[in-house]
């Protein structure tokens, strides 16, 4: 699949909504709390056992106030004014469980809710909320050892600035000053930044309960932009995006940067690259440009490799490709079944009952990683 094809495939994917469709909606249970992504000191919105979500917004001049969030293809939830100058609603249906974004229109305006804490999604910094999982335990902040998320500022020659990446290091990176890891290269998807995984998808939290249970062998996340400065954010940026900058910035400044910085092992068998959507798109072309750079590849609501694809099978240690069960996962799973008629080791995941969102990139993650590096 080429990049123009798999941005359609994505752009089509996100238009389809990531909300339950539902023909019967059942008796809304008065048991809102307060999402655990407000604002210190604020009471709204709210979220209920069900998944519904209840707003409250203070325009008291206004003429119309409606909330993006809502039933997918229904046009958000429209607030309804009270006398004391408050907008109220509450969702028509219960949310998808996991990570949402959402913003306000006020009037025509656009604008953040005020209750909410606010992460960088849709090419702007978006309102979240938070629908409580039913198997949300493995990204819970738990009390077990924690890693570090650090910010590092790497030269880039070929965008002529410094970058950010932020880099997760296991619990004990700091003590044991002897021990070397393999790294995880993970991307975000289209409108995020480096912050992403950190923040909407609780990887370091994911990673910390993973070696804490023995369940994995303890590598090095490292998360980048994954544009770079001469792309211009806009409506065809996607369709229009060329990997040879960023595959630069990657391959060329960013991982030798890594190596002499971090305590890595700096070679392919120890070396992996992930993205969702986007970063899947990315992590899809920059693989097979560099086939000496990575041992795993990982794909996360972003495409398929085909058997075609994959000229050298001895140099793929492991091909991963997951999705939301509301997306393509017959796709996923066929590409898979090729895959492994072909000699490649391949494994596929469907996150049940999501679409495009984080809790499918979230449990994508928690599968992927207790199969990297176990050789």
């Amino acid at each position: 699949m080429n990049l123009k094809h798999l941005a359609i495939a994505l752009a089509a994917t996100l238009l389809s909504g990531t909300i339950k469709a539902q023909t019967t909606q059942p008796a809304v249970v008065e048991d809102f709390k307060p999402s655990t992504l407000d604002q210190p000191g604020q009471e709204y919105p709210q979220v209920n056992s069900q998944g519904y979500v209840r707003f409250r917004v203070k325009a008291p001049k206004a003429d119309s106030v409606k909330v993006s969030l809502g039933l997918g293809g229904r046009g958000g939830t429209k607030l309804k004014k009270g006398d004391d100058g408050y907008w109220w609603g509450t969702t028509e249906g219960p949310m998808d469980e996991g990570f949402h974004y959402y913003h306000l229109t006020v009037d025509g305006g656009v604008f953040n809710d005020p209750g909410a804490l606010n992460y960088y999604g849709s090419v702007r910094w978006e309102s979240g909320i938070e629908i409580p999982a039913h198997d949300q335990d493995f990204y819970a902040l738990k009390d077990v050892p924690h890693g570090n998320v650090q910010q590092v500022l790497f030269p880039s020659k070929s965008t002529n600035t410094s970058r950010r990446a932020f880099v997760y290091t296991p619990p004990g990176y700091e003590k044991e000053k002897s021990k070397r890891y393999p790294v995880l290269y993970l991307q975000h998807g289209w409108g995020e930044d480096e912050t992403a995984w950190s923040n909407q998808g609780h990887a370091n939290l994911i990673m910390d309960n993973l070696i804490a249970e023995g369940e994995i062998k303890p590598f090095i996340i490292v998360m980048t932009y994954g544009m770079t400065n001469e792309v211009k954010m806009g409506p065809n940026a996607l369709r229009n995006f060329k990997i040879d900058a960023f595959q630069t910035v990657l391959t060329d400044e960013l991982i030798p940067y890594v190596d002499a910085t971090f305590r890595t092992y700096a070679d392919k068998a120890h070396r992996a690259m992930a993205g969702l959507s986007m970063g899947g798109m990315e992590t899809h072309a920059i693989t097979l440009n560099k086939p000496d750079v990575f041992d795993y590849y990982a794909l996360l609501s972003g495409g398929v490799y085909t058997p075609a694809e994959i000229t050298d099978r001895s140099k793929v240690k492991l091909v991963f490709i997951s999705c939301g069960s509301r997306e393509r996962p017959d796709g996923v799973k066929n590409a898979v079944t090729a895959l492994q008629s072909a000699g490649v080791n391949a494994v596929a995941f469907v996150s049940e009952n999501t679409a495009h969102e984080f809790l499918t990139w979230r449990r994508s993650l928690h599968e992927l990683a207790p199969l990297l590096f176990k050789n």
